[in-house]
């Protein structure tokens, strides 16, 4: 069993998804988990069920977060977004909103905890990545770009951690049952010209040999093992689970 006591964790996008089952996950463990998330109320609402505590905060406003510093141990970089749209019709604003979220916002949390991880030799960074940052499909530009930015950021991460006790790796889930996947269908219907009763077995499936989601709380398993001290020498890895996808 992984023992968190007496370890202070932060889930960003952690009111839902992914994220709210690492908070359940961590928080089990013995961690304060502070539950980050745009919306207030969810993350309130999330930090109470966890015994922890909530922040609010809209991480495309990269400016806010240039001086922050953060007294934690563990840090999961989970908040994310995602549009469907062919390149060419694909707003610049939305594409630039992305890479905001998913890869200068993972840099600035990165660059306020580092200094408090050093001084403990102790620290695990988790970036909830995707197959898609191993491997890319259509109409997805702006979020295949953030999630292959991300991987190279975790590796560097890794690689300067190292010395300091501190671990950086990705976590790469195909299609989980998520808020995030279901608000696809209709996206992905309209791009592919098929109907929505088809996309997940179609679209999201088709890689996969295994054939169905994956639950948040598999991915939870997984980033409460890479928190623990067994995984002390796992740095600069990327954990598929893809059912097969990128075996491909």
């Amino acid at each position: 069993m992984t023992d968190l006591s007496g370890r202070r964790a932060l889930v960003t996008g952690g009111a839902s998804g992914i994220g709210a089952a690492c908070t359940v996950s961590l928080a089990n463990a013995g961690a304060h988990v502070i539950v980050a998330d745009l919306n207030g109320d969810a993350a309130t609402a999330q930090a109470a069920r966890v015994g922890g505590e909530a922040w609010q905060v809209d991480l495309t406003d990269t400016a806010a977060l240039a001086d922050l510093t953060l007294d934690i141990d563990i840090l999961v970089n989970n908040a994310g977004i995602q549009h469907v749209s062919a390149i060419e019709s694909f707003e610049p604003k939305m594409f630039r909103r992305i890479l905001d979220l998913m890869v200068e916002a993972p840099f600035l949390l990165v660059r306020a905890a580092l200094p408090r991880m050093y001084e403990r030799e102790f620290g695990r960074i988790i970036n909830i990545s995707s197959v898609h940052g191993l491997r890319a499909s259509p109409y997805k530009s702006a979020y295949v770009t953030a999630k292959h930015a991300l991987e190279g950021f975790s590796k560097v991460t890794a690689l300067e951690g190292g010395a300091h006790g501190v671990t950086s790796n990705c976590v790469n889930p195909g299609y989980v049952r998520t808020p995030l996947v279901e608000k696809q269908i209709a996206d992905q219907a309209k791009a592919h010209g098929i109907p929505e009763s088809e996309v997940v077995e179609k679209v999201m499936l088709t890689e996969s040999v295994i054939k169905r989601l994956l639950e948040p709380e598999e991915v939870a398993d997984l980033v409460l093992w890479l928190t623990g001290d067994t995984a002390g020498m796992v740095t600069g890895a990327s954990y598929t689970m893809d059912g097969g996808w990128s075996a491909r």
